[in-house]
């Protein structure tokens, strides 16, 4: 069985939520990555602009560094984690302090070439 070439890019500490990158990695996962690119660009989608840079630098690595086909290439696994929460107060009555979480995300695109 022989094994598919695959090249990554990571963007790790993201300030954005990630429930708000899950929808646009559901989106993309097993695109082409010209196709993935496009409906990103037309998606009114607060994490698009980040994971348009994502997408074009793991493209970016399967041709750089891989020698891969960038026709041939297509997003194998979009997935993002959570990251560390920044803990953050909203002032409310009488001395209280509500906590409001600044979520961050940790993103993985992995592209591979299709044959």
């Amino acid at each position: 069985m022989d094994e598919k070439k695959t090249a990554r890019a990571e963007a790790k500490y993201v300030r954005i939520a990630p429930r708000k990158i899950q929808i646009i990695c559901d989106m993309i996962r097993g695109e082409k990555t010209d196709l993935a690119m496009a409906y990103m660009k037309n998606t009114p989608k607060a994490g698009c602009e980040v994971m348009t840079k994502l997408l074009k630098s793991a493209c970016a690595n399967a041709e750089n560094n891989f020698e891969m086909d960038p026709e041939k290439l297509y997003v194998a696994e979009a997935y993002c984690g959570a990251g560390p929460i920044l803990k953050r107060g909203m002032p409310r009555a009488q001395g209280r302090m509500y906590r409001i979480n600044k979520r961050t995300s940790h993103i993985t695109i992995v592209v591979a070439e299709k044959d």
